[in-house]
């Protein structure tokens, strides 16, 4: 009897084999052992620094954090897949300050060591540091919490594509675990990562089954995106119903469980955010600029010499200040709720990476250059052109400009340079007009760079997009054409032949032109590496669609019809949701981007001309008031006198370099705007370097012409004022 049984066993065996892979239907450990070097290729080089940073520490210092902020550490961290502990986390950021605090005992001591005083700048300067110290050690502390935020933000980004993608694959075949699989292997990370971390728990036996690993994780996002727990949980309860029309409709009540919330959600985002983002621009972008123009003034009316001055407000505008914008920008991102962010498939494609580089074609030959030498070369000629003031210094070359010195540099009693030490400056409007080289070399660097590595990948982004516009149209008229009866890969040629000339109607017919040409199979001709026809649409909706139709193809002509139609329906809902929430947020996004191509570089350009008038105005007069006190004469100014003391040289801080650092703090806040706005609207690191490169060359120019115009004007307003008859 035993033997019979096992005969009929192996039989029914070699059937299920021969229509089922067991390999699709077993996530076994081959799969789920990839997580730690998937792990590994997810996580950024920064990040592994930071993790090899905190546990050095750990192992030296061991500082443990109160509970609250172990706790609250701890759950980062997991969230964040670091592998570090709060100990270390807490033990770097504590350690880095203590380490900043000895450097600057050890430099006060050696200058005190060597001058047998204490230089009153350097005091000022350390005084400084350490009161940004007092102010970074949370935010050090922070630096997990502040990761795990932004990677919920972009997960949550790819939330509806993962239930999407689940619902999809589980309308054909009902195995939740192979759903998680598929949807793993299609979203890419940092979502990805978490649900091979689901694996990765079971296997490991942390947890029993997939149904507690799923549940735990789960609960970490309980807090943050109900809809999406809801979503998988009616996914799980799909598996317990004998009915399959009410196990459809439970997958289908998960897509709109969480389509109906991201909608709500984004609403309430949409309306809250106008607040915070007029604070980003007022805070961080309108008032330090404008705060600027009277900074020449006070800085000539404070004690401290002007060098200890321009390092103090270039920490403060090119450091701390575009630091405070991006941590705030970081903050009003978390907020934002899950969406249906843009995919990045193009970047993952080792066939279409090639095109982030220059590629000079030499025969049948493809070279390839990094675009950051190009860009590395366009900074360093105008970062020349920018430093021709202090060439002129060095070889002792001034001439007249406008009424007054071109580079002028000056004695500390307000005399001109004699060349033989002891001189401040550049005073000069010509050295200022050369200083704007700089920021617009960088400007344009930057944004040659990000313009190039980004030109070509997003005209294949804009062509897929547009086969996604049209991907569910086509998708209902592939699945009529199966449903009638004619195969899958004579349909393909069907709906290539009513839509030519479109994007669709060139991805069927390739996909129709390999099964004529080549005689392959369906999944051949749309997934082979050399002729596939998906290398030329990389995009994850296109690609999971058509995994799903070879899936559901060898499950007979009726399964297909109906998972076509399907995909076809939950695009058209994903599409109209997403179309809804960029109207939501348009009025936000419009004032956000005039701001950066426009605003900011136009108000900063002004702000340069009034810093050079004012600085000039303090020039001149204390020029004059030393030819009065020379010649022993009196000034009709009512005791002008006692002013002199106030306008020394070597107090004034020189346009020159603050038009630097307001040229810098300009470039460093496009790009933070444009890559908030661009995180806003989609998440796709493609268009958004793009728009960067573009930001930066109007923002670029427009700074440059604007402080150019401005800057002429205002000197000869401040070259022709005439002071007590002088």
């Amino acid at each position: 009897m035993d033997d019979d049984i096992q005969d009929i066993l192996n039989k029914y065996k070699g059937k299920l084999k021969e229509n089922i892979r067991v390999e699709d239907y077993s996530p076994g450990s081959s799969y789920s052992q990839e997580y730690q070097k998937f792990r590994k290729e997810a996580l950024t080089r920064r990040l592994s620094t930071y993790e090899s940073l905190c546990n050095f520490f750990e192992r030296i210092f061991n500082i443990q954090p109160k509970e609250n902020d172990y706790n609250r550490l701890q759950n980062s961290i997991e969230t964040a897949h670091l592998n570090i502990t709060p100990v270390g986390a807490y033990s770097f950021s504590i350690t880095i300050a203590l380490l900043i605090f000895l450097s600057l005992v050890l430099i006060n001591l050696g200058s005190f060591l060597t001058t047998n005083e204490i230089s009153t700048n350097l005091i000022l300067l350390s005084l400084f540091i350490l009161l940004v110290l007092v102010f970074i050690i949370k935010p050090l502390t922070n630096i997990p919490n502040y990761i795990a935020s932004s990677w919920r933000l972009k997960a949550s980004n790819q939330m509806v594509l993962c239930i999407l993608y689940i619902v999809m694959y589980m309308r054909h075949t009902s195995n939740l675990e192979n759903a998680i699989r598929f949807a793993s292997e299609h979203i890419g990370p940092p979502l990805s990562l978490d649900l091979r971390k689901i694996f990765w728990n079971v296997e490991t036996r942390k947890f029993s089954s997939m149904k507690e690993s799923l549940d735990n994780y789960l609960e970490g996002w309980r807090d943050y995106s109900l809809e999406f727990v809801e979503s998988f949980h009616l996914i799980e309860g799909s598996l317990f119903e004998a009915s399959e029309e009410r196990r459809v409709n439970l997958l289908e009540k998960a897509l709109d469980v969480i389509l109906n919330g991201t909608f709500e959600k984004m609403l309430h985002f949409s309306q809250e955010l106008k607040n915070p983002i007029t604070i980003l621009n007022m805070l961080g972008v309108i008032l330090p600029i404008l705060g600027l123009v009277i900074l020449p003034l006070i800085g000539s009316l404070m004690g401290g010499s002007g060098t200890t001055k321009i390092i103090i407000i270039f920490t403060l505008y090119c450091i701390v200040l575009p630091l405070v914008v991006y941590i705030f920008g970081i903050t009003i991102l978390s907020k934002k709720p899950t969406g249906y962010s843009e995919t990045n498939l193009i970047e993952q494609n080792p066939k279409l990476k090639k095109y982030k580089n220059i590629i000079i074609k030499i025969g049948s030959q493809e070279l390839y250059f990094s675009p950051l030498i190009i860009s590395l070369f366009i900074f360093l000629v105008f970062m020349i052109i920018s430093i021709i003031p202090i060439i002129f210094y060095s070889i002792h070359l001034d001439f007249t400009f406008l009424g007054a010195n071109f580079i002028d540099f000056r004695q500390q009693n307000g005399a001109a340079c004699q060349y033989s030490g002891g001189c401040y400056g550049p005073f000069g409007a010509g050295s200022v007009l050369l200083s704007l080289f700089f920021p617009l070399g960088l400007a344009l660097s930057i944004g040659t760079y990000y313009y190039i590595r980004n030109k070509k990948l997003i005209k294949i982004t804009e062509e897929t997009k547009k086969l996604e516009k049209e991907f569910s149209g086509s998708l209902f008229q592939l699945g009529n054409r199966v449903g009638d009866g004619i195969p899958v890969e004579l349909a393909f040629g069907d709906v290539a032949k009513s839509m030519r000339g479109t994007p669709t109607g060139n991805f069927f017919q390739t996909v129709s032109n390999n099964i004529q040409r080549f005689g392959a199979d369906v999944k051949r001709a749309i997934f082979d590496p050399n002729i596939g026809a998906i290398w030329n649409y990389p995009s994850n909706i296109i690609e999971s669609s058509m995994k799903i139709l070879v899936e559901s193809a060898r499950k007979g002509p009726q399964i297909v019809a109906r998972s076509l139609t399907s995909i076809s329906t939950y695009l058209d809902r994903i599409h109209q949701v997403n179309e809804r929430l960029k109207d939501l947020l348009s009025e936000t996004l419009s004032s956000m981007k005039s701001q950066i191509s426009f605003l900011t570089p136009m108000i900063a350009g002004i702000v340069v001309g009034l810093s050079t008038m004012i600085v000039t105005i303090l020039g001149r007069l204390s020029a004059l008031l030393l030819e009065s006190s020379t010649q022993g004469q009196e000034l009709s100014l009512g005791g002008v006198e006692a002013l002199t003391g106030l306008f020394e040289i070597k107090n004034i801080i020189p346009s020159y370099y603050l038009q630097l650092i307001i040229g810098i703090y300009v470039v460093e806040i496009v790009i933070i705007l444009t890559f908030l706005a661009n995180n806003i609207e989609s998440g796709n690191r493609i268009s958004g370097g793009y728009k960067a490169g573009k930001n930066l060359y109007a923002s670029g120019i427009l700074y440059f012409f604007v402080s150019l115009i401005v800057t002429l004007i205002f000197t000869l307003l401040a070259t022709n004022i005439s002071i007590g008859g002088a």
